[in-house]
């Protein structure tokens, strides 16, 4: 029976094409991040006051979204925390940085991590394995250390930190940041 031309490289291609899309979407959100105007304390405090539940959600996946770009979380986190309070601000730090940093895994995870399996081989094995048997540890260091929130996302993603380990790392991670950074930015506002 004769094969297509090309037909065994298809799945090969597969891995190489989802790690195009992951780095055009990063592309895209690094050009975002950059240009697009964020709004100041004054603009979302009124904003706000008038928007309800739905609002509220609008900012939770506003942020969300942001953290999955460059946009550093402690921005995000003293902006909420001036806006909305020291309470809100840290609820919506807290929930939109476990969504964003789920949504960065996710995106490593299915678009990146046949990719880089194959760039890196045997080399990153041994890395794998330890974050396999200690994701959740791992997960909650990273989260807690300075790398930028979004890269500590995708590389759990491309990594073999299993995706509970990484949901309640994440969880557990951003709590110690929204406490300090939300507090300085409701701090802040009164003391102007």
């Amino acid at each position: 029976m004769p094969v297509e031309p090309g037909a065994a490289d298809e799945p090969s291609r597969r891995p190489w094409l989802r790690l195009a899309v992951l780095g055009l979407l990063l592309a895209v959100a690094v050009v975002v991040a950059l240009t697009v105007d964020r709004p100041g304390v004054p603009a979302l405090q009124g904003w706000l006051d008038g928007a309800g539940p739905l609002g509220w959600t609008a900012v939770v996946l506003g942020v969300s979204g942001a953290l999955m770009t460059p946009i550093p979380r402690t921005a995000t986190s003293l902006l909420l925390g001036a806006a909305a309070g020291f309470g809100p601000g840290l609820a919506v730090a807290v929930v939109a940085g476990w969504l964003g940093g789920l949504g960065g895994f996710v995106l490593g995870r299915h678009l990146g991590r046949d990719a880089v399996a194959r760039i890196t081989g045997p080399r990153l094995a041994r890395a794998d394995r330890l974050f396999r048997r200690r994701g959740f540890l791992s997960v909650v260091v990273a989260r807690m250390s300075p790398v930028p929130f979004w890269m500590v996302s995708y590389a759990a993603g491309l990594s073999s930190v299993r995706w509970q380990a990484a949901a309640l790392g994440t969880l557990v991670g951003v709590v110690p940041g929204g406490l300090l950074y939300v507090a300085v930015g409701a701090s802040v506002v009164s003391w102007l």
